[in-house]
């Protein structure tokens, strides 16, 4: 992310950007269609649990395990080869991003590590720690350029400022762009895309914007595809006005079709067909 010309409150200052206004406001209309259900007056639990699982699906799809619905919903074994190890790193990441709410706003490094910890389930002395400089990344899926260690580390303090700062920019602005610069820096030797997404999560959450946590935006990135989520990324690395409004108006149209596939949740329920 760009901070060249930056104002007082730059995640802010994003929301000025084209089209970005209309990605917020389709956004929030869509989640409150999903809340506006009568099931979820009843049943907000049980379309929680939905769509945590769907969310974990489609983040351990990005990541190149992609499953059936089915599939991660009757397994209970995750130790198997890449593939399993992925969707069950998945799985964790989403159950534990809900007990990292309340330290996210004052500490999110501290979050960022315990992800990590919690994706990779191992005590390697490169779990749960930024990497090193000369230390490799396992992101075989993101081809872009790695920034150095001292860059990441140097940028991600910069993004922990400015969560930690608050502002006035919408929850869309701010989750797109801590996914994004997660994305950009990967700051871990492995993960980091899991790991991205379920800041991402941790932002709209925490926000207030889906507290309940029905509308995964995992679910909508993978529905998208992994070609159009890269090609938004690199106009977000790109650090252009276009590139980042691409990004966000990507990961906008992600809750979307998050929130979507939670109204459909409903409306089975509401037929008695789930």
């Amino acid at each position: 992310m760009s901070t060249e010309g930056a104002t007082a409150d730059p995640l802010a200052a994003l929301g000025a950007l084209p089209g970005v206004a209309d990605s917020v406001e389709s956004v929030r209309k869509a989640v409150d269609r999903v809340y506006g259900h009568r099931v979820m007056r009843r049943r907000s639990n049980a379309i929680t649990s939905e769509a945590a699982l769907r969310g974990a699906r489609g983040s351990a799809a990005l990541s190149g395990a992609d499953w059936a619905l089915e599939e991660v919903r009757r397994r209970t074994d995750f130790s198997g080869d890449d593939e399993a190890r992925t969707v069950g790193a998945a799985l964790r990441l989403t159950a534990e991003a809900g007990q990292l709410l309340s330290i996210w706003r004052q500490s999110p490094l501290r979050v960022l590590a315990r992800l990590h910890l919690v994706a990779a389930a191992d005590k390697g002395d490169q779990v749960g720690r930024p990497r090193k400089e000369g230390e490799p990344v396992d992101e075989p899926l993101i081809g872009l350029p790695l920034p150095s260690a001292s860059e990441a580390h140097g940028r991600l303090d910069g993004l922990a400022g400015l969560i930690i700062a608050g502002g006035s920019a919408p929850a869309l602005v701010t989750a797109a762009v801590v996914h994004g610069e997660l994305l950009a820096l990967r700051p871990f030797t492995s993960h980091n895309g899991l790991v991205a997404r379920t800041a991402e999560r941790i932002v709209l959450v925490g926000s207030g914007l889906d507290p309940k946590s029905v509308c995964a935006a995992e679910v909508g990135h993978a529905e998208l595809g992994r070609d159009a989520y890269l090609e938004a990324l690199g106009g977000y690395v790109s650090g252009t006005p276009e590139g980042v409004a691409a990004w966000i108006a990507h990961c906008g149209s992600a809750v979307e079709l998050g929130a979507r596939e939670s109204m459909a949740v409903c409306e089975a329920l509401q037929r008695g067909a789930a």
